[in-house]
């Protein structure tokens, strides 16, 4: 079999029925990696028509689909987006209710993540509006930071697996090392905000981070540790994670703004972080965490 289609749902949505109606639509045998959460269905149809065979099949039910080829579908390497990705919140939009802007600044935010703003101009734009913050703002925000359900068992299950796990944020050092070692990440890449006399200036430290920086990261780090790019997966929800998402072997946006799901090569809409794990082939006697 040279393709398999992987469903998985919130616990409890994916039944057998559904299941069932999707190996029927291409020819193959559930095969369950977690009871009513995630099966995989391989089949000999090419990867495009699986897909769209499968996504008829199950019409507007809350199951994500992911078809891939059999072949090398466990990765070495997660590269990661940060925010609103491996943790729920927006950081600058955290900050920015110190200073009653949430609003404004979350305005700004979405436009950038949806592409509609250059994604440098925007961060200069926000982080201007935050001169003036002390450290103990950014330790109340860091304090407020909820972690994506799944994220932990993601980055736990890769390493235990000999895999690589790296955190790539157009966000800020202050909360990126701090989720990379609270998470045990291998490394972090992010921005960095000025400060000066404990306070942020309302400026960002050069170079500034984003799109390019992204798509950049990954390609250093597969020269550096040796693996190839078809080995990689990355994961994004914005728009500045769209190059990165592209040149890895399996780009997978998540849920994603409209811009990226549709131009991702996978995308997951309706389950955790622990998606990323079955769309790799693991089952979850296998999911550490």
């Amino acid at each position: 079999m040279d393709t398999i289609v992987t469903l998985i749902a919130a616990p409890g949505v994916l039944t057998g029925d559904l299941a069932d109606a999707a190996a029927n639509a291409i020819g193959g045998t559930p095969d369950w990696l977690a009871t009513d959460t995630a099966c995989d269905v391989a089949c000999a149809v090419g990867v495009e028509d699986a897909d769209d065979l499968v996504r008829q099949a199950l019409a507007e039910t809350p199951v994500d689909i992911v078809a891939q080829p059999a072949a090398g579908r466990r990765k070495r390497l997660l590269v990661a987006d940060m925010e609103s990705t491996i943790i729920e919140n927006e950081m600058l939009d955290e900050l920015a209710d110190e200073l009653n802007l949430r609003d404004d600044i979350a305005a700004i935010t979405a436009r950038a993540m949806a592409g509609e703003l250059d994604f440098e101009a925007a961060i200069k734009e926000r982080v201007g509006m935050l001169a003036g913050l002390d450290l103990a703002a950014l330790a109340r925000a860091k304090d407020r930071i909820r972690v994506m359900p799944g994220a932990a068992e993601l980055v736990a299950t890769m390493r235990a697996n000999g895999g690589v796990s790296v955190l790539v944020s157009g966000g800020f050092s202050y909360f990126a090392d701090y989720i990379c070692d609270l998470l045990d990440f291998d490394e972090a890449q992010s921005n960095r905000l000025e400060l000066k006399e404990g306070r942020l200036t309302g400026s960002v430290m050069e170079p500034i981070l984003g799109r390019d920086a992204k798509r950049e990261a990954l390609l250093r780090i597969v020269e550096e540790r040796g693996i190839p790019a078809a080995e990689t997966l990355a994961i994004g929800d914005g728009a500045n994670d769209l190059d990165m998402l592209q040149v890895a072997g399996l780009g997978v946006a998540y849920h994603a703004k409209p811009v990226v799901a549709a131009s991702a090569s996978a995308r997951i809409d309706h389950a955790d972080l622990t998606a990323l794990l079955y769309v790799q082939g693991y089952r979850e006697a296998e999911i550490q965490g």
